[in-house]
């Protein structure tokens, strides 16, 4: 039995800029303090892949060794599933199919890891993917994300889920299609905090802390990978009883995987170096 239950909830792509900006719902719990907000910078590279396996692992790119999207692999570092799984706990992802081949298998086989229920898994039990395959400029090739928010409440119900993550890619998508000073972009992030507000007090009633975050940043022209704070600073927005740092306190990206195995009640492994944050 765990201490707690979370989901982590991952909007690729969104840059701090755009979420004081553009998510009412968000800011509007965080003005009434029902969540707490802070601000997080990535690891480097600031792209996907090398930030998704940081995140869960709570090392850097150049220790897990994933340069980016090209680079995919089985990670080799305990992870959070690992951990959550060796503690007892059942875990489920919603996201796109990196996510299944760094912490699951590897490669990713379309028809076998689509989706799978895996009760003797030692990471992920529950897995639900999308691969964005023939993605580009001129198709996204992404779910919709009421669709993604209703599977992942589906999980958590059917499977009685103790952690939990959801990957969307559509707003990092939609930011190098549109780039970001566009009448596009502001209305998906518009979209995007319509969408997930309804479902965030539902995973509370279910029992759930909830984390809302990104995974990098994107700058103007809808790049990022490099070394500069529109490309990795993002704002984490956390639901929960437990009371962070002062909100002038930037967090870093490697501090995400040992404060989320905490409040789960999970001892972090030793390759987790980094302080948490939530107490």
């Amino acid at each position: 039995m765990l201490d707690n239950k979370l989901l982590l909830i991952i909007l690729d792509g969104v840059p701090w800029r755009n979420w004081s900006r553009l998510f009412g719902n968000l800011e509007g719990w965080v003005a009434e303090g029902t969540a707490q907000k802070w601000k997080m910078t990535s690891v480097l590279p600031s792209i996907s892949a090398s930030c998704y396996a940081s995140i869960h692992t709570g090392v850097t790119p150049q220790e897990h060794g994933c340069t980016g999207n090209g680079n995919v692999f089985r990670i080799k570092q305990p992870d959070i599933f690992s951990e959550v799984r060796k503690g007892g706990g059942k875990t489920g992802a919603v996201a796109h199919s990196f996510w299944s081949e760094f912490f699951n298998r590897h490669p990713f086989d379309y028809v076998r890891d689509i989706e799978y229920d895996e009760a003797d898994s030692r990471t992920i039990n529950h897995g639900r993917f999308h691969t964005m395959t023939g993605y580009g400029a001129a198709n996204q090739m992404t779910p919709s994300d009421v669709d993604l928010f209703a599977t992942l409440t589906n999980l958590c119900l059917n499977h009685g889920l103790d952690y939990g993550i959801l990957h969307t890619c559509t707003l990092d998508s939609m930011g190098h299609r549109f780039q970001h000073d566009s009448h596009e972009m502001d209305h998906a992030c518009f979209v995007m905090d319509e969408m997930l507000a309804p479902f965030i007090p539902r995973w509370r009633q279910l029992g759930f802390e909830v984390i809302v975050t990104a995974d990098h940043g994107q700058d103007a022209r809808g790049h990022h990978g490099g070394h500069d704070p529109m490309q990795q600073d993002f704002a984490l927005y956390y639901f929960g009883d437990a009371k962070g740092p002062k909100a002038d306190v930037v967090l870093s990206q490697l501090q995400l995987a040992p404060t989320i195995l905490g409040r789960l009640g999970i001892k972090a492994p030793t390759s987790m170096k980094a302080a948490t944050f939530l107490a």
